[in-house]
């Protein structure tokens, strides 16, 4: 393991000088490779998808990659060629009193290792993000996708050539996971993607920089000033377009005065997916539902089941977003304008909504191509981490004879 790093740290130094076509163009041969090798990689996954039949269906729909699916995957890939070039931008300069000229430039983070779970499109968008920003990438993916990510990084490395590797696929064991992450001589960050057991084993053992992509307790709040239709078809689609992502809602808080009226329509529509509710005890005096305790909503539950609350007003909401959020993305639905710009204003999650779904927690959707994943920290980077996120910065010096 340790000589395929020292490697990949030494080919990521031939990447940091390629200028930015350059870069695109690589990233466009992993695009066309990907889309000239559907049938080879839909092979993968049949077998990936075989033996994951014990596994949710929201978490087997996590896994699957049809034809559909690679070939957006090969768009999107597309899409963060197309970027602006996030390496060598300067971010300032000015002249010291010494008459020294200071810039501060991006540069490259240098080697990011990323370990996830279930998707096995992020094998791809990752090493597409790693190039762009000219960082080195190591990959290493959940053992229910090990088929299909195989597969796609083989696909990788023989389209980039001699820049093949840039990229390394580590099929490692647990034991060697966490041998893995203290190898802080050779890479320079760890983003954990998956459940909250991977993301809390990689933040409690690594040694090195982490940045975390934790669960995605989500929270709509329905204010007594929603528009009903509108509420109702955000509320469907957080929760019910993809129950599996992170990005979709967990919690519905819906405001009493408008209680008796929203929850049988909203009921109805849940009903049409089957989605288990879970609700406070005023929830189960206007509709019939399963009861929620404490710990019910600190759930991710990533499948058809979603919890319910009655709240008295906007303070109650926003106390319960507080205890019970993991910081990920909440949404209020209201036609009150200024109670939506206090409730972007107060919430403190990565992603903050006005009458529009979560489900737009997303690199793609947010204009970054993809993303490496949706940040909860708050150090370095927040929300989806595009190429931006995957840079640093570096002082840069000139001077003319200068000295102290």
């Amino acid at each position: 393991m340790e000589n395929r790093l020292k490697e990949l740290k030494k080919a990521t130094k031939k990447l940091q000088i390629l200028n930015q076509n350059q870069r695109a163009n690589l990233i466009q041969k992993i695009a066309d490779a990907i889309e000239n090798n559907i049938a080879k990689i839909i092979e993968a996954n049949a077998i990936d998808l075989q033996n994951a039949k014990n596994l949710s269906s929201a978490l087997q729909d996590r896994l699957k990659l049809d034809e559909v699916r690679i070939k957006s995957l090969a768009d999107g890939i597309r899409d963060i060629s197309m970027l602006k070039d996030p390496i060598g931008k300067i971010h300032d300069g000015w002249s010291a009193k010494s008459g020294l000229k200071i810039e501060k430039i991006s540069v490259p983070l240098g080697v990011i290792a990323m370990i996830y779970e279930s998707r096995p499109n992020v094998t791809a968008e990752v090493a597409a993000l790693a190039i762009k920003s000219a960082n080195g990438c190591a990959l290493k993916g959940g053992k229910e996708a090990i088929n299909s990510n195989l597969a796609i990084a083989s696909i990788i490395k023989d389209s980039l050539g001699e820049y093949g590797g840039c990229i390394e696929y580590f099929d490692i064991s647990r034991d060697e996971v966490l041998e893995f992450i203290r190898m802080d001589r050779y890479i320079d960050l760890v983003v954990p993607r998956g459940g909250e057991g991977l993301v809390k084993f990689v933040s409690s053992n690594a040694s090195v920089p982490v940045l975390k992509h934790d669960k995605g307790v989500c929270h709509i709040y329905v204010h007594k000033d929603a528009n009903i239709q509108k509420a109702l078809n955000i509320c469907i689609n957080a929760k019910c377009s993809r129950p599996g992502v992170c990005n979709a809602a967990e919690s519905i808080l819906v405001d009493e005065m408008i209680a008796d009226e929203f929850l049988p329509l909203l009921k109805s529509e849940l009903d049409k997916f089957n989605v288990i509710i879970h609700g406070c005890d005023k929830s189960k005096q206007i509709i019939k539902c399963q009861s929620a305790d404490e710990l019910s909503y600190y759930n991710e539950y990533l499948d058809f089941e979603l919890n319910l609350k009655i709240v008295s007003g906007f303070d109650e909401a926003l106390s319960h977003i507080d205890e019970y959020s993991s910081g990920h993305s909440e949404a209020i639905i209201s036609d009150n304008y200024s109670v939506c710009e206090m409730f972007l204003s107060l919430v403190d999650s990565a992603c903050v909504y006005a009458n529009a779904s979560t489900r737009f927690s997303d690199g793609g959707e947010f204009g970054f191509g993809a993303e490496v994943g949706i940040s909860t920290c708050k150090m370095h980077a927040r929300g989806p981490v595009g190429v931006d996120e995957l840079t640093t910065y570096k002082y840069i010096i000139r001077g003319d004879g200068q000295t102290r």
